[in-house]
């Protein structure tokens, strides 16, 4: 596998606040994807639920109209645009497994237009703003990796990046590179967006692409998503990053060596200790 790589991230503004909108969501999408594109992509990350607003703002079942099956019509979109740019594309979609069983879902596909596999969120907040239990299962299939054609990667989205546990199996599990397509809004955790993700790439010595939605989405109050997403490398210094007012398409070149060496310095995996850690994995009483 190539040794750099070239990568971006879409942080996008909602183009249309309704369920009938998402045709218009998607095609937005298809033009900063192929911006990235232009620009020499070869791995690009969209953002949370990338093709309608971040609707968990509301608890509303209109919203399970959003919800489609994998593979379904955006997936099959999906593998013709991997296809066409021999791009790999990982894709934040809604999951319908069946009628009413409902997953936040990062779809893998490969830059010959193959599913390599997908990501169901694992960690679903209940707060105000972000009633996802409403809308989601918690994810049942662990936390994979997946051999593209230029790098191995992981999926982590949004509030899963504030456990360490599953960043920690991501890098255990093989990740040169993790992405966590997110939505999140000023009042909550803006402190925390340059602080847990450069601490992931540390302590597993990986690159981290966070992604962020931006601007404000009116039919739900005032909270505003504040964009900023970025790249860190495996030291935890920022590589790149976008304005937070703006779409926008992050792009850097990744050189997979530093994983290598960061982690032939930093020797972290060698010195942990599982057979310590049991009290991790007991649940409370």
């Amino acid at each position: 596998m190539a040794m750099i790589v070239r990568s971006a991230l879409i942080q996008c503004k909602t183009q249309d606040f309704t369920v009938e909108g998402k045709a218009a969501n998607i095609e937005k999408h298809l033009h900063l994807i192929r911006e990235a594109a232009g620009r020499g992509a070869q791995i690009t990350c969209l953002q949370e639920l990338f093709y309608g607003p971040y609707f968990p703002q509301e608890q509303n079942p209109r919203w399970y109209q959003l919800a489609e099956p994998v593979p379904g019509p955006t997936t099959t979109l999906m593998q013709e645009v991997a296809r066409q740019y021999q791009m790999v594309l990982v894709v934040p979609l809604y999951e319908e497994q069946i009628t009413g069983v409902y997953y936040n879902t990062a779809v893998v596909i490969d830059a010959d237009g193959q599913v390599l596999g997908k990501y169901r969120k694992n960690h679903l907040p209940q707060v105000a703003c972000f009633w996802e239990k409403f809308y989601f299962k918690p994810g049942n299939l662990g936390y994979p990796t997946f051999r593209t054609a230029y790098a191995t990667i992981g999926v982590y989205i949004c509030y899963d990046r504030h456990f360490p546990e599953g960043a920690r199996a991501l890098g255990l599990n093989g990740a040169d590179i993790v992405y966590n397509p997110s939505a999140t809004i000023e009042s909550l955790s803006k402190y925390l967006w340059l602080l847990e993700q450069p601490a992931h790439a540390v302590a597993n010595g990986y690159f981290v692409g966070a992604i962020n939605r931006v601007g404000v989405e009116e039919p739900f109050g005032p909270g505003k998503f504040y964009g900023s997403s970025y790249f860190c490398d495996p030291r935890g210094r920022i590589v790149t990053q976008a304005g937070d007012a703006d779409d926008a398409v992050v792009v850097a070149d990744l050189d997979l060596e530093m994983v290598r060496e960061v982690r032939d310095l930093w020797q972290f995996y060698r010195d942990r200790r599982p057979e310590t850690y049991g009290d991790l994995t007991r649940l409370l009483p």
